[in-house]
């Protein structure tokens, strides 16, 4: 049985992956949808013409991850696409934040990001296909969202490395680094401050995002990144020093100097 395999899939960029996916993929027989929302994954699963089967999981719940590995040794798919959509994160700085919460960014956007990938990765075939959702906050620190751009961090980083290491066996990565995407992930992030002014102006739709990256992942590129700006940010990250773009960034978000 071929399946695609989708986190996050209740909202956002999952449910968006799952429906582009859903107009083509004549070879897959169904898609796994996973997310904590069970009412909403059903919603999606009546929209789709593939045959879904729904995983109602908090992936920041070590026993749920659990019982996600023993439906793949139960079931023994062939997962033809991982796509790696869970995560939130918090706007607001450091110490305003409950370290809850701060640390729940860490479980979703991390740890469970890594176990999933390492539960699925002895049922990926040649040719099977990766994405993970990262984030253009990876390209550097970010003052007033410094937890969530590390995690996503670590994302890009393990990303790029998990492609170098499945490379030999023609399995392929791409990590995909949108700016703010039109969608629901900031009604949970602006729970403690708002988005900064100049982001919300380089916002873009998720169904943009999502062909850039089914575009990027069919050309087994190691990374998708979509819209001018974000490219620019992207450059200017890698070639200028972190200094002067973190005051920069302080300055945009309007943080004083201690």
């Amino acid at each position: 049985m071929n399946i695609i395999l989708i986190t996050g899939a209740s909202s956002g960029m999952g449910r968006q992956f799952a429906l582009q996916l859903d107009r083509g993929m004549p070879s897959i027989d169904e898609f796994w949808l996973v997310a904590r929302r069970r009412d909403r994954l059903e919603q999606l699963q009546a929209k789709l013409s593939h045959r879904a089967y729904v995983l109602p999981l908090d992936l920041s719940d070590t026993a749920d991850l659990n019982r996600l590995s023993e439906q793949l040794i139960a079931k023994r798919p062939v997962i033809r696409m991982l796509i790696n959509c869970a995560g939130f994160g918090m706007i607001g700085d450091f110490d305003q934040i409950p370290v809850a919460e701060q640390a729940g960014q860490i479980d979703v956007n991390c740890r469970a990001m890594m176990w999933v990938t390492y539960a699925c990765l002895p049922y990926l075939r040649e040719k099977s296909r990766i994405l993970q959702l990262v984030s253009a906050a990876a390209f550097l620190p970010q003052p007033g969202f410094a937890v969530y751009a590390a995690t996503k961090a670590f994302a890009l980083s393990f990303s790029r490395a998990l492609g170098a290491e499945l490379a030999g066996r023609r399995i392929y990565v791409t990590a995909v680094c949108p700016g703010p995407v039109r969608t629901g992930f900031f009604e949970v992030a602006e729970r403690y401050a708002a988005m900064p002014a100049y982001k919300k102006r380089t916002m873009v739709d998720a169904q943009r995002v999502v062909k850039q990256a089914l575009i990027d992942s069919s050309r087994h590129r190691p990374l998708s990144v979509c819209g001018l700006p974000v490219k620019a940010v992207r450059l200017t990250a890698k070639f200028l020093p972190q200094t002067p773009v973190l005051y920069a960034v302080r300055r945009m978000k309007g943080t004083k100097r201690a």
